[in-house]
This record gives structure tokens, sequence and C-alpha cells, in this order.
């Protein structure tokens, strides 16, 4: 093999890696129920983002500095977490590696994460936030009314016809097979509740606001 031909050969081979990587790197959620991403979230608040900056957090094995994206923020309200204020979340640079990219112009969110040993929050695409103002009357009141009252029930995502449960103590999700989106009627206006018989099954707990302007009145 000549110089030049081993040269390119090794240039693909690099480029072929490269493309493994970045596809391998590549940010890929499974849908959850927003009373899923309550239960299985360390910490869940209302808060309103205002500032952004990169950090670092430390250096990868090759010494190389790890970045990650800082949101400072105002915690409006604690839905579920530790007895401690959350005043910044942390996530990756890039959204191939589930970074999440937020507005920092006083935005409020809805903001499910894990928190870290360190006593820090942190933030995934895979994560569930959604800007206040676009939540439902339920989604709201489930916050602090219901959603944690399913949280030993089991959801299950429907993909396609047919599906089915396997326990009673099971609510099958059928937003994507009906509405083919995550973020229908049983996402926006229904929580899955353990009845006194240990099963359980969607509770619709409120109408969805008939104007606008009630949905002020919501915490």
């Amino acid at each position: 093999m000549t110089w030049t031909a081993q040269s390119c050969f090794v240039t693909l081979a690099i480029l072929f890696l490269w493309r493994v990587e970045e596809i391998a790197e590549a940010c890929s959620c499974f849908p959850v129920h927003p009373q899923q991403a309550f239960c299985y979230s360390d910490v869940v608040i209302r808060a309103k983002l205002v500032g952004v900056k990169e950090v670092e957090v430390g250096n990868n094995i090759y010494g190389n500095p790890i970045t990650r994206i800082q949101y400072d923020l105002k915690q409006i309200k604690m839905f579920k977490g530790p007895d401690q204020e959350i005043d910044a979340i942390f996530t990756a640079p890039f959204s191939s590696v589930c970074g999440v990219t937020l507005e920092t112009n006083g935005k409020e969110y809805l903001i499910t994460g894990r928190l870290e040993s360190d006593g820090k929050m942190h933030v995934t695409l895979c994560d569930f936030i959604k800007p206040w103002e676009d939540l439902s009357a339920t989604q709201k009141k489930s916050l602090t009314q219901r959603y944690e009252m399913g949280c030993d029930c089991k959801i299950t995502h429907c993909t396609s016809i047919p599906c089915t449960i396997s326990s009673p103590a099971e609510c099958l999700w059928l937003d994507w097979v009906i509405d083919k989106t995550v973020d229908g009627e049983q996402a926006k206006h229904f929580a899955c509740i353990k009845r006194s018989d240990d099963s359980c099954a969607w509770y619709r707990g409120s109408a969805p606001p008939k104007r606008d302007f009630l949905d002020i009145e919501d915490p």
C-alpha cells in the first residue's frame, strides 16, 4: 500500500469511528407520562430561570476539562425533593448527549431531575421539563394532590393496538395510539391512582378550563 493510499485509509477510518461515536452518543429517551416523571425524579420544582453559563466540573481520563451548562434559577415551589432550596440546575453542553436548552429571560418552568451526591440538580432531555404556562390545570393540581398517590401504580405506554395490562395495579396509556402524541388527553387531564383494593385506574381530576383566564387561579 502506498503512503497516499495508507493516509486516505487512516483518514476514512478516523471519520468512520467519529461517526460511530457520534451515533452512539445520540440522546434517546423512552416516553413517560408526567406522573411517571414525577414519581421517578428526585426533585420536582417550579422555577424561574434567570441566567446561564458554562462551567467546568472536572477532567476526563485524558486530562481535558468536562463542562456543564449551569442554569441559575429562582425556585418558586418544590413539589418533591430535599430539604434545601435549588438555586441552579446542570445539564450536558450538547443535545446529542441529552443536554437541555432553556430560555433564561425569567420564563417559568416545571422541572424534574436527579439529585447528585453533592446536592446539585442535574437534568437531561429525558426529564419532564415544560413551561409552566403550557401545563394543564389537572397537571398543576396533580403535582400536589394526585401524582404521588399513584407512584405504586404502573403506567404502560401503548404504542400499537392491541395492547393489554398484565396486572390490576396498571394503567394503560393510550395517547400515542389515539392522538399520535405523548401529550394527549391522558397526559394532560388524567392521573393513575391506586384504589382501596390496591388496583389502579385513571382518574380525571378536573375538567380542562373553559376560559384561559381561569388557569390563573391554579397554584
